[in-house]
């Protein structure tokens, strides 16, 4: 949710001077002057803005659509869309956070060769930034935000396994420090974390919820790939698809190895292939609530991946 500027309404008060008696008014000193009184009202206007991807049937991305094929609804209630365009070219604020714990030990070096790769096609440098976590039993900044591909590609390959899985410190870290900390931006900014892990947190200190409430305050979208080959469908995929899907991302599950690079591809053409709209809230109240988003497309077999809702400011 994105608060737009303070509008400043003036108001002006004519002094007036009075004559006295049937003598002409002598000219009275400046500091005598009924003065111009000045006061700004201030009126603070809350704009949602909801990036979203509409995909047919078979999962294809469809990118044809206008404004009046959507409807909103806040809490239910229909809400009026002001705004609306495709989005292809929005600067990214990405955060890679790579398990590194035991379980995916055989797997790392390959997960790091593809999160390279994803990075080199996806980040347009002196537009795009991002930065790399690595966490096992806890989250490690290993390169803060920057748009030096060669720094994040020396990053993840220092990344080394070993130790348990803190993966909603590791969420809950990376949004509180590293995606909360902008103010409300123009343009608006796609705030992305890439997750590869099997899900499986046995050492965080922040609950699951935690975690999410804290990727939804900082508008995160979350795109997670499971590091699970056992083509069993385990709690850690579980969480994994939950997390994505809460916050308008997706959860992608490669058998093979060699898939990943293939996932991280198809999350680069997503975030060029988006939609936004914003929407002024009927409800005004400042009350830090959590108001749920429900995007329609009239036309059916279409479905929207998009966050499922934002906090409103606080009193």
């Amino acid at each position: 949710m994105k608060r737009v500027g303070w509008m400043a309404l003036l108001l002006s008060l004519p002094g007036q001077v009075a004559a006295q008696g049937n003598q002409a008014a002598a000219p009275r000193p400046a500091a005598d002057q009924a003065t111009t009184i000045q006061k700004p009202l201030k009126v603070q206007v809350n704009l949602v803005n909801v990036l979203f991807t509409v995909t047919d049937k078979k999962e294809r991305m469809v990118l044809d659509l206008a404004k009046n094929d959507f409807r909103v609804f806040e809490d239910g209630k229909p809400q009026t869309i002001s705004f609306f365009s495709r989005e292809t070219d929005l600067p990214l604020r990405i955060g890679i956070l790579i398990d590194t714990s035991n379980s995916i030990r055989e797997r790392l070096h390959f997960e790091q060769e593809a999160a390279i790769d994803f990075l080199n096609e996806t980040l347009r440098p002196g537009k795009d930034q991002a930065f790399v976590v690595g966490f096992d039993v806890e989250p490690q900044m290993l390169q803060d935000y920057t748009d030096d591909l060669d720094k994040l590609a020396t990053a993840i390959r220092g990344l080394q396994a070993g130790g348990g899985t803190a993966l909603y410190d590791a969420i809950y870290y990376a949004c509180q420090q590293k995606m909360l900390i902008f103010p409300p931006p123009e343009p608006y900014l796609r705030r992305v974390l890439i997750i590869v892990s099997d899900g499986r947190d046995n050492q965080s200190q922040h609950s699951r919820d935690d975690a999410l409430s804290m990727a939804q305050r900082a508008e995160a979208t979350i795109f997670a790939i499971s590091t699970n080959r056992s083509g069993i469908d385990t709690r850690g995929d579980r969480v994994l698809k939950y997390l994505a899907q809460q916050t308008g991302g997706r959860a992608f599950f490669p058998f093979e190895a060699s898939d990943l690079a293939e996932n991280f591809q198809e999350i680069s053409r997503e975030l060029r292939s988006q939609y936004s709209l914003a929407y002024l809230s009927t409800n005004q109240a400042h009350d830090g609530t959590f108001r749920t988003i429900t995007i329609e497309p009239l036309e059916k077999g279409l479905r929207v991946r998009a966050k499922n809702g934002y906090f409103a400011p606080s009193p």
